[in-house]
């Protein structure tokens, strides 16, 4: 009769093989890229499209060979204790990655898409190498870069996947910045998404100089009321 000490290790030995295969899945669009040439592949992802207010963040990363990283993930499949567990063994594992952004006025002035392939350019241009190849999650770049936009490639790419994560930690931790700063409308918690907790203390309170005035539930709920300054 098998113990259970050794049920539990039989367990634990087949969720490790199973979770090295859906890593090495995630790593099949790079490797064929790898075959192909490309040494340099750069994942790029977002965080912050669609929030009221805060800047848009964008990541670009570069992994290795026979990169194998355990939980990585989407990084909206993960909570945030997962999400900053990864976080600085991507930066330690990866060839070279970068973090970037576009500011609230430049999202107002440009609109969010183009905002968003602002930042996406500015992380790539950060980078310590240059990429041969960019992998970007539904994007395409104004690089004169080879570059493929893969429709969800935060779940189907290991360097997207990878980046997405940076972007949102990165981004997450700005919010709790600006939550300081204007105290109010609970950036902490939501992240400058549109919850009704948010929608109700722009009601309230009138946007602040982190909110995006070009987005419609700000400017219709903006009215009279007295701005931070």
């Amino acid at each position: 009769m098998v113990k259970d000490s050794e049920k539990r290790r039989i367990m634990r030995s087949v969720a490790q093989e199973a979770e090295e295969v859906r890593i090495k899945g995630l790593l099949q669009v790079e490797e064929s890229l790898w075959r192909e040439g490309f040494l340099l592949v750069a994942g790029l992802d977002e965080a912050g499209r669609g929030p009221l207010a805060g800047p848009v963040f964008a990541a670009a990363c570069v992994l290795p060979a026979r990169f194998q990283l355990p939980g990585l993930n989407d990084s909206k499949l993960l909570n945030a204790g997962k999400r900053e567990a990864l976080f600085p063994l991507i930066q330690e594992q990866a060839l070279a990655w970068a973090v970037a952004e576009a500011s609230v006025a430049e999202i107002d002035s440009l609109n969010i898409l183009q905002a968003t392939k602002l930042a996406m350019v500015r992380a790539v241009n950060a980078l310590r190498v240059k990429p041969h190849y960019l992998l970007i999650d539904a994007l395409e770049l104004p690089l004169a870069l080879p570059q493929r936009a893969l429709i969800g490639g935060d779940r189907l790419s290991a360097s997207i996947a990878a980046a997405s994560i940076l972007a949102k930690v990165e981004r997450d931790k700005l919010m709790e910045r600006l939550d300081a700063l204007y105290p109010g409308y609970g950036f902490v918690r939501h992240k400058g998404y549109g919850t009704r907790e948010h929608l109700q203390a722009l009601q309230d309170l009138g946007p602040c100089p982190a909110h995006r005035r070009s987005f419609a539930p700000v400017r219709t709920r903006a009215g009279g009321k007295t701005e931070f300054i």
